[in-house]
């Protein structure tokens, strides 16, 4: 009987606890802030793409081709295939100040850009 009441007791708490949690962690995917490159003809819509530092950053790559790509950048550490007419999301940073170079892999003479950090 003791156990029950104990159980109920500290239900609401760990209620509340859970919930507080959940905001906090959608509060903190608010603050992201999104940008958004497109591959079309197999260039990179914008070459040069301006981002905050010291921020996450969600990145929507989007490929406007019906051929795949594949978004590269040695020093994000990041590869990803992105299909013909299909978008990836990457998380990035916080990043320092900086440039950051990015190509397309399957065309790479085409397919470059750059994010500088500021």
């Amino acid at each position: 009987m003791m156990a029950s009441r104990t159980a109920k007791f500290l239900a609401v708490p760990l209620a509340l606890a859970l919930i507080l949690t959940c905001s906090s962690v959608t509060a903190l995917r608010a603050q992201e802030e999104t940008f958004t490159l497109t591959i079309k003809d197999h260039r990179f819509s914008t070459a040069r793409l301006e981002l905050p530092a010291g921020k996450k950053i969600k990145l929507v790559v989007k490929n406007l081709d019906p051929t795949p790509e594949e978004f590269e950048s040695v020093k994000l550490n990041r590869e990803k295939v992105i299909p013909g007419g299909g978008e990836i999301v990457l998380i990035l940073g916080p990043l320092s100040p900086g440039t950051y170079d990015f190509f397309g892999e399957f065309h790479a003479e085409t397919a470059k850009g750059e994010f500088v950090v500021k």
